[in-house]
């Protein structure tokens, strides 16, 4: 087996366009330009051979090798330490027009040495579109430059070593650096043809660092979070900002493709786009801490997509669409890329976008509902598209769907479903009282209490005494941890009690919280996943809010030993600990963000602070 890094061996950059992946010893093996969803130039991490990848490393076999953030910023640094000296790699993308789409983004690689003397090299293996596409090579009459052409993309690479070329169509250089040198090589994406980037020199390297990191400090002195876990807290809103296209204000789910929720299995998605319910539920908790900025850029996306329509499902709304709204999402399979550790089929595009799942409807109402919802993202215009997807609703509401987990088994009568469109009606009540606008409020309240009825005399299992899957199972599912936070159920309603604990007995081991058992609910994919982390930190919300917090604050901190080195999270946790998934995970760190909260205010009230 060829050497893939751990997935959680990696730190993230990102300019708020799009993101690389940064291994600890050094490699970017995962960057796609000039969008989040663009073919990737740089992809190892699916295929070691044929992905590409873009390193600096020390050249020294024994060298220990460190990885840090500097604080509260997304600058990243990688430190190799060795008898003759210590050195370090520091790897960010400065956030040039964070609000205007560009295709010319940049990624600074920074090297240096705090310590005697170190000799770095540098390895250039960019493959486009995935590995699909062939590239040339042009080497600068300095040595110091290249540019790598690519179709319809160039990428310029400026370096402080020089550079030769490297199988042809590649480049590979090396420097050494004493005490208190610094060196720079810049990786500049744009449209091919365009112009090559301004000359590179050490003080034009040293003010764009200092500027990025004054563009995260600032940005991060709007969060209100004072609370018990502030470290933990900021990395994650960084990590949430790094995945929102800032054009659009649309948060990506994760920022790869096709890595595995089980080594060798078929549950390889490509997560790089905006599904309306993890971004919905972000709104409250980026307010709650005080970015109102970033949740009404959300909300303002959210209402356009509502009133845009058209959708691949049918419905007013489809699950996921691309950053800048476009619902085509076509599922293709990349047949010569061999997937991570040999996990294939490596995906792109993302066939559940067709699938219809009603609980979008309720999380899209939630969001709009915060505070200045409708103020926001709704005119006249606005709130008669709001109008048309809840009408459009309360005839469809009863229906089977595929449900939150995108499941490909065929449709069920999930409760999930059932208790999002409550919410939806819920919500919308709500709103069209607060603002006196116009609505057919009897209907609406008519379904929405019949949605409550069904929930609970058919969500509800007399046997196994707690709220299950869907109406024709036994079968119990995490995602019904939403129950209290949505106001469905009180947190300490008898028979929410009851479900925590029947959740506890099946779904929790050792804190650690399954989705649901495919044994038990075959869900049409082969092969089995880990934990579900964003599940267990519902987990945690649930704990707290019910009043068990010690056990709440218990499970959360054993959580925090599963980030990887940098505070990450991928979207599961395997049996050993390791973490599957795409990653980092949004909906994770919302989730972490909102239970580190919900914690904070159980263990106020229980000291009196609250």
């Amino acid at each position: 087996m060829r050497h893939y890094p751990p997935i959680a061996d990696h730190g993230m950059i990102g300019d708020l366009q799009t993101a690389a992946l940064v291994s600890s010893d050094g490699a970017i093996d995962w960057f796609c330009a000039p969008r989040f969803d663009s073919p990737s130039i740089f992809a190892a991490l699916l295929d070691h051979d044929r992905g590409g990848s873009f390193r600096i490393s020390a050249e020294h076999q024994d060298a220990r090798i460190t990885q840090l953030y500097l604080p509260d910023t997304a600058v990243l640094v990688t430190r190799f330490l060795t008898a003759e000296g210590v050195g370090e790699v520091v790897d960010f993308m400065p956030v040039d027009t964070p609000g205007t789409a560009t295709d010319r983004h940049r990624i600074f690689r920074v090297m240096r040495v705090v310590r005697g003397s170190m000799r770095f090299t540098v390895e250039c293996r960019p493959r486009f579109d995935y590995g699909r596409a062939t590239h040339s090579l042009t080497l600068g009459e300095s040595g110091r430059t290249a540019l790598f052409t690519g179709p319809g993309i160039d990428v310029h690479l400026q370096s402080s070593a020089p550079l030769n070329a490297d199988n042809g169509s590649d480049v590979r250089g090396a420097v050494t650096l004493q005490a208190g040198e610094f060196g720079a090589v810049v990786l500049t994406t744009s449209t091919g043809g365009g112009p090559p980037p301004a000359h590179l020199d050490a003080a034009a390297a040293r003010s764009t660092w200092q500027a990025t990191v004054r563009f995260w400090h600032q940005w991060l002195r709007t969060s209100r979070y004072r609370g018990r876990w502030r470290q933990t807290v900021n990395r994650s809103a960084i990590t949430l900002k790094l995945l929102t296209y800032a054009p659009t204000g649309a948060p990506i789910a994760a920022a790869t493709a096709g890595l595995p929720e089980q080594i060798g299995g078929e549950r390889n998605w490509d997560y790089r786009y905006t599904w309306i319910r993890d971004a919905s539920l972000s709104v409250k908790s980026l307010i709650d801490l005080g970015f109102s900025d970033e949740a009404n850029s959300f909300r303002r996306w959210l209402a356009a997509r509502v009133t845009a329509g058209a959708t691949a499902s049918g419905g007013p709304l489809q699950i996921m669409y691309r950053v800048d709204g476009d619902p085509r999402l076509s599922e293709e399979i990349l047949d010569h890329l061999e997937g991570y550790r040999g996990s294939f089929p490596v995906r792109i595009g993302n066939g559940a976008a067709d699938q219809l799942q009603l609980d979008i409807y309720g999380e899209a109402a939630f969001a709009i509902a915060q505070v200045g919802g409708v103020a926001e993202t709704a005119g006249y215009e606005g709130w008669q598209a709001v109008v048309g997807v809840l009408d459009w609703l309360a005839g469809a509401w009863d229906q089977p769907d595929e449900g939150i987990w995108e499941t490909r088994g065929g449709r069920q009568d999930f409760t999930y479903s059932r208790l999002m469109s409550w919410v939806a009606f819920d919500r919308g009540i709500r709103l069209a009282r607060e603002y006196a606008r116009p609505a057919d409020l009897n209907r609406w309240t008519a379904t929405r209490d019949a949605i409550f009825v069904q929930v609970m005399e058919r969500g509800w299992s007399e046997k196994r005494q707690a709220f299950v899957q869907h109406y024709d199972t036994d079968v119990l599912d995490a995602s019904l941890l939403l129950m209290p936070l949505v106001g469905f159920v009180a947190p300490r309603d008898p028979r929410w009690l009851a479900t925590l604990d029947a959740i506890e007995r099946e779904l929790v081991s050792d804190s650690l919280v399954y989705r649901y058992d495919p044994a038990a609910s075959p869900d049409g994919l082969r092969g089995a996943e880990g934990t579900f982390t964003l599940c267990t930190f519902h987990y945690v919300s649930a704990l707290a809010r019910a009043g068990r917090t010690d056990e709440a604050r218990y499970a959360f901190e054993k959580m925090l030993t599963y980030a990887n080195h940098v505070g990450l999270f991928a979207e599961e946790i395997g049996p050993t600990g390791e973490q599957l998934g795409n990653f980092p995970q949004a909906f994770t760190h919302l989730s972490l963000i909102t239970a580190a909260m919900a914690l904070d205010a159980a263990l106020d009230k229980n000291e009196g602070l609250g």
